[in-house]
């Protein structure tokens, strides 16, 4: 009698589940609230900068000093700061951009950042 209960009982879980009414199942949606993944200026312009493209590369330059801002400044990503800086220094030994100041010329632009409020926060 015990194993045929146990025979009887084991049936009943060997089974698969039946499906139950998917009515009441939560339905995959994407989330309204995500952001958009965040690009770069360039990167989502699709603008790679050249040697040669002054004005563009006038941007990433301080007027007062020459220095190149850096990553947490201009919010570019790392491939695209590497290109710009490499791309400045290049037109600095070309001699058509100047080293320490930035070309009057330029001093008007519109401005593709703000270096008084960097985009991300820097450490000091």
């Amino acid at each position: 009698v015990a194993r045929q209960q146990l025979a009887a009982s084991s049936r009943f879980y060997s089974q698969p589940p039946q499906p139950a009414d998917t009515s009441d199942l939560p339905i995959d949606i994407t989330n309204p609230y995500e952001k958009d993944p965040q690009q770069c200026i360039l990167c989502k312009h699709d603008i790679a900068p050249h040697y040669k493209n002054v004005k563009l590369l006038s941007q990433f330059q301080s007027p007062y000093t020459g220095r190149i801002y850096g990553r947490h400044i201009t919010g570019l990503c790392k491939r695209r700061q590497e290109q710009v800086e490499q791309a400045i220094l290049r037109a600095q030994q070309c001699l058509l951009m100047p080293g320490y100041h930035k070309d009057l010329d330029f001093l008007a632009d519109p401005k593709l950042f703000d270096p008084e409020r960097p985009v991300r926060p820097h450490k000091y």
